[in-house]
């Protein structure tokens, strides 16, 4: 397994495009004052050895080494031994809805990215636990196999959108019985499924699934996401809404009463989503409640350090660095590796 020690460094990363725009705006204002003294090819004749492509070489040998220093502070790191750790805590697959009417703005920003800052918090809180994630629209996939790996777990939400799941649809059903497939082997630790999504299940049955979850021993919560008066869904890279065939705007409404009787057949909790942190708060106390068990998962325990090599091309290339001039050196002159002459009159 691959990993970064320390990733918040890899936020210096951010620097570079503008370190490159500040460099590019740097030449051209340079070209722009040659100009200024007459004609550039004149004076290209009277300054012989003023390079233009050595600044260049040199600025983005410096760049090289600026990001590959990034990377080392970041702590670049291989994972070479596994080993079984038990741990006490819970299990939880999350069933998230994918499907277009998620995209509705009835909160803010919409109903998919405001249950992805649910997750990402409720993530967050979680330290010895295991997590899963499984999506759905008309059909539903296991994005994330159940794990103690928040980080893949957090990454993975920042890609989730309705285009993971091509046929569109509510199979909320077929997500709960993926979900309850998903726990494995039957172990002692507490199992809870949370369903994320606006009630409008239109494929299967999903109260029977809900029912299946709760006699396995599996309490069901529901977040339920938007408002009962609805909102269009608008369409992605456009200004206009979805229609249907009569070309009338499709509202989509929360389906409260249905998310309502799901989580009554699964015996657990349902709560609706606002703009504030309300359903992140009351499904946490849900899970804080439940009793937390040994959980037999594997980690890596040995972790290789990788920095030494980024960190040997960085010297090599701030070596290579030093021996090349702003301008030609009149011993090296007649070897043609930076000729600039035609950079510098522009053509």
């Amino acid at each position: 397994m691959f990993r970064f020690a320390h990733p918040e460094y890899l936020f210096l990363l951010l620097t570079i495009p503008v370190l490159i725009a500040l460099f590019v705006y740097s030449q051209i204002r340079r070209r722009q004052k040659i100009k200024l003294f007459g004609n550039p090819v004149l004076l290209a004749e009277l300054m012989p050895y003023v390079s233009f492509i050595r600044p260049q070489v040199k600025f983005y040998i410096q760049l090289t080494a600026i990001i590959l220093l990034i990377l080392v502070l970041a702590q670049p790191q291989f994972g070479t031994k596994m080993e079984k750790e038990k741990r006490k805590g819970i299990e939880v697959m999350i069933a998230l809805d994918v499907s277009n009417s998620m995209l509705a703005q009835d909160i803010a920003p919409n109903r998919l990215e405001k249950s992805k800052q649910i997750l990402s918090k409720l993530v967050d809180n979680m330290t010895d636990d295991k997590v899963g994630l499984v999506v759905f629209a008309g059909d539903a996939y296991t994005q994330l196999p159940i794990t103690v790996d928040y980080v893949s777990a957090k990454m993975f939400l920042n890609t989730i959108s309705p285009k993971l799941i091509p046929r569109q649809g509510t199979a909320i059903g077929s997500a709960i019985d993926l979900c309850i497939k998903s726990f494995g082997e039957k172990s002692t630790a507490s199992r809870a499924i949370i369903v994320i999504t606006d009630g409008e299940n239109h494929e299967d049955d999903a109260l029977g699934a809900a029912q299946l979850a709760q006699e396995n021993g599996i309490v069901l919560h529901v977040v339920g996401m938007g408002k009962t008066e609805g909102a269009p869904i608008p369409v992605e890279g456009t200004m206009s809404f979805w229609k249907d065939k009569d070309g009338n705007v499709v509202v989509s409404k929360l389906n409260e009463e249905m998310c309502k009787n799901i989580a009554a057949a699964g015996k657990g909790t349902y709560v609706r989503a606002d703009n504030s942190s309300a359903a992140y708060r009351v499904i946490n106390n849900e899970l804080d409640k439940m009793a937390k068990a040994e959980i037999k998962t594997q980690v890596f325990s040995d972790y290789n350090e990788q920095f030494q090599s980024f960190a040997l091309l960085a010297l090599m290339l701030l070596i290579i660095d030093s021996f090349i001039f702003d301008r030609q050196n009149k011993r090296f002159s007649k070897w043609k590796i930076f000729n600039l002459k035609e950079k510098m009159i522009g053509k």
